[in-house]
């Protein structure tokens, strides 16, 4: 098993971790897709994101909310998103970039320490820490599609 540790931001009431990026991430357990909401010229010229569709509809927030799709490559601590799908939208103003989805965890063992401000992870040996995540649009429902590497993809 792989470990690995993440600081959570203090100041926050909510589990806030800072990416090596710099980027504030909101770890939401309840989550299904991964948004980002820090603005899209940030994803798309900051971090070369790409798009992929326009204007697709997801549910969260408290209702149905829209963005755009694109794909980019980000890293939590010492795991890896290639090509990771992830929704922007500008509609929302909150003091982090981008929403960390369950989904973006499937198969992994994690831990939100309140207490110690701190984001645990296990990575379990037969899991890697290359993750694949793709969102899938199945007659106007949308699914996230989570491997890494040697497990097929899940919903």
């Amino acid at each position: 098993m792989k470990q690995f540790t993440l600081d959570l931001d203090k100041s926050q009431q909510r589990p806030i971790v800072m990416l090596q990026t710099g980027l504030k991430a909101l770890l939401d357990t309840g989550a299904y897709i991964p948004v980002w909401v820090g603005g899209e010229t940030v994803l798309s010229e900051g971090l070369g994101a790409e798009l992929v569709r326009k204007n697709i509809s997801f549910t969260g927030f408290g209702g149905i909310a829209y963005g755009n799709l694109y794909k980019v490559t980000i890293q939590v601590g010492d795991l890896m998103y290639p090509n990771m799908h992830i929704v922007a939208s500008d509609a929302f103003d909150v003091p982090f970039h981008i929403i960390l989805s369950a989904t973006m965890f499937a198969h992994l063992i994690y831990e939100i320490d309140d207490y110690n401000h701190k984001f645990n992870i296990t990575v379990p040996d037969n899991e890697s820490m290359i993750r694949n995540l793709r969102v899938v649009d199945k007659n106007g429902k949308l699914y996230v599609l989570c491997n890494s590497g040697e497990n097929s993809f899940t919903r």
